[in-house]
């Protein structure tokens, strides 16, 4: 049996609070690491070797920062990593250094052009409209590479709302990889999709999903590639959000019934079958 009189090593410390940093919701990342500092209680401890999970937290949601010069956001993502905490963005073509935990980005120069440029603004140029459409607060980014003689184009989509005025936030995140064979025009595509939003008036309650897709089509052309990657994305997209709604439907007749507590801290009683006409129902419908 542990003995839980030992002090806790330092790097149990830093994993911990790591483990902490890396799950705070969205837009709670400074709430989050104020209380690491104050549990944790050591700056230099925190600087040292919990860093990493800033860079980390931030590349895994896809943070959106503005840019010099630059209209649209860029995006944090590990595609676009270089060196020295500097990061590429490939509409642009810019690179900037960031500051993972002020959140600011600085030093934006000229990176020159992506590999397959020609693939990558095709697929580019068709999901600007698509984003606009569809996600009111959107970014997105889409990188290019060449690998093993294929042409290798990845989308990130980001969009989120916070509103800590009525005790809640939200980010969705999207990432599809497509891999186009050119002598085949063939194109594989692997995407994931997640959606994260979290409640925190009177209560503490968080909705993370996630869904995998994949799916193939001919892609003879960057402009054929580009038309085929948005019918299957908006396909599947809809249909993920779509089903999520149908899913929180049906909850509201099974799960919220089965709730253990049957009258709220407010000790009146709810009425399961009026659910969706409260506030959480209705936020989470949209």
């Amino acid at each position: 049996m542990a003995d839980y009189d030992e002090p806790i090593t330092d790097d149990e410390k830093v994993r911990i609070a790591m483990n902490f940093l890396t799950h705070a919701p969205p837009g709670e990342f400074s709430e989050v690491f104020n209380d690491v500092r104050l549990l944790l209680n050591n700056d230099q401890l925190l600087r040292e070797r919990a860093s990493p999970a800033f860079s980390k937290y931030n590349m895994d949601q896809f943070l959106p920062t503005n840019l010099d010069g630059v209209q649209q956001p860029a995006l944090i993502t590990a595609h676009g990593e270089r060196e020295g905490s500097r990061f590429f963005d490939p509409r642009s073509k810019k690179t900037f250094k960031y500051d993972h935990l002020r959140n600011t980005a600085s030093d934006v120069n000229d990176g020159g052009e992506s590999e397959a440029e020609e693939w990558r603004s095709e697929v580019d140029d068709t999901f600007k409209k698509y984003i606009e459409d569809h996600y009111p607060h959107g970014a997105y980014a889409v990188y290019s590479k060449k690998s093993d003689g294929a042409v290798v184009i990845t989308l990130c989509i980001e969009d989120h709302r916070y509103e800590p005025n009525n005790y809640w936030n939200g980010r969705w995140r999207s990432e599809w990889c497509a891999t186009v064979d050119t002598n085949a025009g063939s194109a594989q595509l692997v995407g994931i999709l997640k959606n994260q939003v979290h409640y925190y008036e009177d209560g503490n309650v968080q909705l993370v999903s996630q869904k995998e897709c994949k799916d193939s089509f001919s892609a003879s052309s960057p402009s054929q590639l580009a038309k085929e990657f948005r019918r299957v994305v908006s396909r599947a997209e809809s249909d993920y959000q779509q089903a999520i709604s149908e899913n929180y439907h049906s909850m509201s007749e099974t799960t919220f019934k089965a709730l253990r507590r049957q009258l709220p801290v407010t000790r009146s009683k709810v009425d399961w079958n009026k659910i969706l006409g409260y506030k959480i129902g209705k936020e989470l419908a949209k």
